[in-house]
């Protein structure tokens, strides 16, 4: 008599083969467009050649604590201005790409178009931007939405991301460890001191979850870094938590024209 498993390959296969035929057949009535400026993409996800060249990746140097570019290579383990002026409670912070019009447009498609696609391309980015920090890493970290605002997008934007990292490095995600518990208002457009304000005691570390977190080394992964406030909060709701050590990886990060160091 024939097993249940070999019953269900047959189906399996099958349901595979509809999937593909039918990702075929909307590829060709809706071709892929680049997230970016729109243009037809001769195949998968990405981006086109025009908008890839404009792509700003964050490369070294940079300071050792922020992630912030240098214009110039002042040698290892330099600190920018704003760390030594301003140090964070994460240990380091990493970036894929600045924060730019082609930057912009993809976490935007990402982020309110529903466009769950680019996540991989994304978490591939990320990932290598922040291998350091994933090679002492025990997990991985995503800050949270509130309730109310991820019943409004279906989804929450880092926790895609952290799972395309996850997938890419193995480092696995804390779900839930971190809790948005007030909602808060957006923070495009508000002071770095409001940002600071506007997110303060609005995440927390469930009491069932401090187990998860203490003595670990932790990443938190969101989408952007503006100011940095929303990561430095998160970070010391970590840190009072138990964690040994936080690092922060993002996609994008807002960064000023010209960087110089000290």
């Amino acid at each position: 008599m024939p097993s249940v498993a070999r019953i269900g390959m047959p189906i399996v296969r099958a349901a595979g083969a509809l999937r593909r035929g039918g990702k075929l057949l909307l590829d060709i009535a809706l071709p892929p467009l680049c997230p970016s400026c729109r243009a037809p993409l001769g195949d998968g996800v990405g981006l086109c050649a025009v908008c890839w060249s404009k792509l700003s990746l964050i490369e070294k140097p940079y300071c050792a604590r922020l992630g912030i570019p240098f214009t110039y290579d002042p040698g290892p383990g330099l600190l920018s201005m704003e760390a030594i002026a301003a140090p964070p409670a994460y240990n380091r912070a990493r970036a894929a790409v600045r924060y730019d019009d082609i930057a912009r447009a993809l976490v935007v498609a990402f982020k309110f178009s529903d466009r769950l696609d680019l996540a991989p391309m994304m978490g591939r980015w990320m990932a290598r931007a922040g291998a350091e920090l994933l090679a002492e890493a025990d997990a991985l970290v995503p800050v949270p939405l509130h309730w109310r605002r991820l019943w409004a997008r279906r989804f929450n934007q880092s926790a895609a991301l952290a799972g395309a990292i996850s997938a890419v490095s193995g480092v696995p995600v804390l779900h839930d460890s971190l809790n948005r518990v007030r909602a808060t208002p957006q923070q495009v457009g508000l002071s770095k001191a409001d940002r600071a304000g506007n997110v303060q005691g609005a995440f927390r570390v469930p009491a069932e979850r401090k187990a998860y977190i203490a003595g670990k080394r932790l990443v938190l992964v969101d989408d952007v870094l503006t100011s940095g406030a929303t990561v430095d909060t998160c970070a010391r709701g970590l840190l009072r938590a138990g964690a040994a050590h936080v690092d922060v990886l993002v996609f994008a990060r807002v960064v000023a024209p010209l960087r110089s160091t000290i």
